[in-house]
């Protein structure tokens, strides 16, 4: 008797196929009447562009979020960015711990590759630190938000906080307060500072969190000392994101200093306010308090490499992250230098590792250029706004030069597929439709030398 073949979904597929079908039946929920603000249908691409934004925790949009969709519209948005921003793969987790289901080692499995994660060890525990951990930040963050949007909209402003503080701790810049984003907030202290610390929190990554607590526990008097007992990837998130906002910030402020259409005429103070919150929110939040299509040539161009870094590994944010950019740049640096072995602050770090790296940050290019080529063809517009769109899209931030609401049809289509691969990763895509070797074949190709560079 012949076997039966036996074709079983990889973690790639399902962790793939979780976000696409999440976003197609947000999409079917989006455009019917009851979701729209007027009771009138809604035009399907649109409906599926908003789900896979808030899915993809993106930000692009192409109808208005706080005029186009009725309460029940902006729910189901909502529901989206907080799945899409934990991961649909950590809700259902979640569910099933709440229900008191057993997790399984195929789920543990699944839940390892989701979060991207080196053993599988703790999943369970893990995955209810992640859940309780978020919606105390998220609850703490709308609280504070309360105390600005309550006194200007009202008991409106609760669900204004409630939605604000969960599309801020998922990096998805999406907003119901108005058509501009946070621009009429850029001298609102209270709103720039609790916006950064969810996008920071969110995107530093989960990892970093428990690093901190285990090491506070550990050391119990304060101060830097505390920080050699981090661990190395904790150690390179940390450096990597205060580096890149610190930086960020001072070039934005150069650069817009004498911008008479963004920060010419702020305060000293809010200059420095509202070039911090650009270095903060191109790291893949979306929310904008200068309006980016004002930026100079050189901050935008600052901008979008700062949206393709993005945030740290194991968090809300997108973009290749942080730690692959420093695994990348120290590889680069032994070979320029001709060492044998890749080392990040006294550990060397493996061939796996840096390949990982090269792949990630070099299927994200691939992806942002093919993305930029085709929406040239078929958009009329500047050549560094359909850059600024595309890499905004690759790296799920959702900052935009005002490009969005103009794309037709098939431009939409065009970002809708690049924030599905943005957000899904295009490694994982790689890996997925990789064809499985058998371990049988052992046999390896002949070595021969080439040049490079």
């Amino acid at each position: 008797m012949k076997a039966k073949a036996k074709y079983s979904l990889s973690t790639s597929h399902i962790i793939m196929l979780s976000f696409l079908v999440a976003i197609l039946l947000g999409s079917v929920l989006l455009t019917l009447p009851i979701s729209s603000s007027d009771g009138r249908w809604v035009p399907y691409i649109d409906a599926l562009f908003t789900s896979t934004t808030a899915t993809c925790v993106t930000g692009l949009v192409t109808l208005p979020t706080f005029s186009s969709w009725s309460v029940f519209g902006q729910v189901v948005i909502l529901i989206l960015i907080q799945m899409g921003g934990l991961g649909i793969i950590t809700v259902m987790s979640g569910i099933m711990i709440a229900f008191h289901k057993k997790i399984n080692l195929s789920d543990r499995l699944l839940i390892q590759d989701a979060f991207n994660l080196n053993s599988f060890s703790g999943i369970v525990r893990f995955v209810k630190k992640v859940l309780i951990g978020t919606f105390i930040i998220e609850g703490a963050g709308a609280l504070l938000y309360m105390t600005v949007f309550i006194p200007q909209f009202g008991l409106r402003g609760i669900w204004i906080s409630v939605f604000t503080s969960v599309s801020a701790f998922c990096n998805a810049g999406i907003d119901i307060i108005g058509d501009n984003s946070l621009i009429n907030y850029v001298s609102n202290p209270v709103i720039n500072i609790v916006t950064m610390l969810l996008i920071i929190l969110g995107g530093i990554g989960y990892v970093l969190w428990w690093d901190v607590i285990r090491v506070s526990k550990i050391v119990k008097k304060k101060g830097l000392i505390g920080l050699k007992h981090l661990t190395l990837q904790s150690k390179l998130a940390l450096a990597a994101t205060l580096f890149l906002i610190l930086i960020g910030a001072l070039l934005f402020f150069i650069f817009e200093y004498n911008n008479p259409a963004t920060i010419k005429d702020f305060s000293l103070f809010n200059k420095i306010q509202a070039s911090l919150f650009q270095s903060v929110t191109t790291r893949t939040a979306g929310f904008a308090t200068l309006p980016q299509e004002k930026l100079t040539n050189a901050s935008s161009f600052v901008s979008i490499f700062l949206m393709f870094i993005g945030g740290s590994p194991i968090g809300t944010a997108g973009g290749v992250k942080t730690v692959t950019m420093l695994v990348l740049f120290a590889g680069a640096f032994s070979a320029i230098t001709g060492k044998t072995e890749t080392t990040l602050m006294g550990r060397s770090i493996s061939r796996q590792i840096l390949s990982k790296a090269m792949a990630v940050v070099s299927m994200s290019f691939i992806t942002m250029l093919v993305s930029t080529v085709l929406l040239s063809a078929c958009v009329d517009a500047s050549a560094l706004d359909i850059l600024y769109e595309t890499a905004s899209a690759t790296a799920t931030v959702g900052l935009t030069r005002n490009l969005t609401p103009y794309l037709g049809d098939l431009g939409k289509l065009i970002i809708i597929i690049t924030m599905y691969l943005g957000r899904v990763g295009p490694i994982s895509l790689a890996i997925a439709f990789n064809i499985r070797k058998s371990n049988k074949n052992v046999i390896q190709n002949p070595f021969e030398e080439i040049s490079v560079g």
